[in-house]
């Protein structure tokens, strides 16, 4: 499902299209995917677009928060956590840096 994602965001010209593993940190989804548009419209357009590539795809649909104003538009896909955000949104928000830390014992484990 995250290569579907990816190839949806990438068909779209999504930019900084970024893929973080989730396993061992969170048990929410196995994969979060963020990524940047140009405009609202374009993060509306990429989120309409994903929502239906799932969908023909036989995952079902999936939850989608934030449409409307697009800013940051968040897909729960089950699996795949999709973010998408303009440019200045993204920055503020820093998640990849936030998800993409080891978690402390796991750090503690690698180092000891």
């Amino acid at each position: 499902m995250v290569d579907l994602v990816v190839h949806s965001l990438d068909d779209d010209k999504a930019e900084d299209i970024v893929v973080i593993e989730l396993t061992g940190k969170s048990s929410i989804a196995d994969y979060m995917v963020v990524a940047t548009g140009r405009s609202q419209r374009h993060l509306a357009a990429m989120a309409d677009h994903l929502q239906q590539k799932l969908k023909a795809a036989g995952h079902g649909p999936c939850r989608v928060e934030g449409e409307r104003q697009s800013d940051w538009v968040l897909l729960d896909a089950g699996d795949v956590i999709v973010h998408l955000f303009r440019a200045e949104t993204r920055r503020f928000y820093n998640l990849e840096k936030m998800w993409s830390m080891a978690l402390p014992e796991a750090r503690a484990r690698a180092t000891g």
